[in-house]
């Protein structure tokens, strides 16, 4: 099995989003964004993906800043980026996303091996009910931790 390294995560993924399921994809990415991500300057914050008519899927607004030493080659840090994936798995995710409320998102990005990945969520939005729940089930959940962990010593 090969080592993964955590890139970046997407922070409101789970606070705006029911993840029903999870698909690893690849990315199509230039040399000048590969060494911009290796130095860790990439942010997946208001990015979303999207399948396009002709049937591929592209992530739109991941911003991978420009490459210090990159000079002409830098690519547009906003430019939407192709998303490597086998027919069945776009048609899997063609069938879920046609579905009212679904949204493909962008959850983290990680090396495995010599390759960056995408794990892409197909997610419901949260109403502002359900994201109060969340936060106090946070809570609670935090509150018993730190009860048990003072009681045990």
């Amino acid at each position: 099995m090969e080592k993964s390294t955590l890139i970046a995560k997407n922070p409101t993924a789970y606070h705006n989003y029911e993840i029903l399921d999870k698909i690893e994809a690849g990315i199509v990415l230039y040399g000048t964004e590969i060494k911009s991500i290796r130095a860790g300057k990439v942010n997946l914050k208001d990015s979303y993906a999207a399948i396009e008519k002709n049937g591929e899927v592209y992530v739109y607004s991941m911003h991978i800043s420009p490459y210090d030493h990159g000079n002409i080659y830098n690519k547009d840090p906003l430019r939407p980026k192709k998303l490597l994936l086998n027919r069945r798995e776009i048609n899997k995710l063609v069938g879920m996303v046609t579905q009212k409320g679904y949204t493909l998102v962008p959850i983290q990005l990680y090396f495995k091996g010599n390759f960056v990945k995408l794990e892409l969520g197909v997610g419901k939005g949260k109403k502002l009910f359900d994201k109060r729940e969340d936060l106090k089930k946070k809570e609670a959940d935090k509150k018993i931790n730190r009860y048990l962990k003072e009681n045990n010593k």
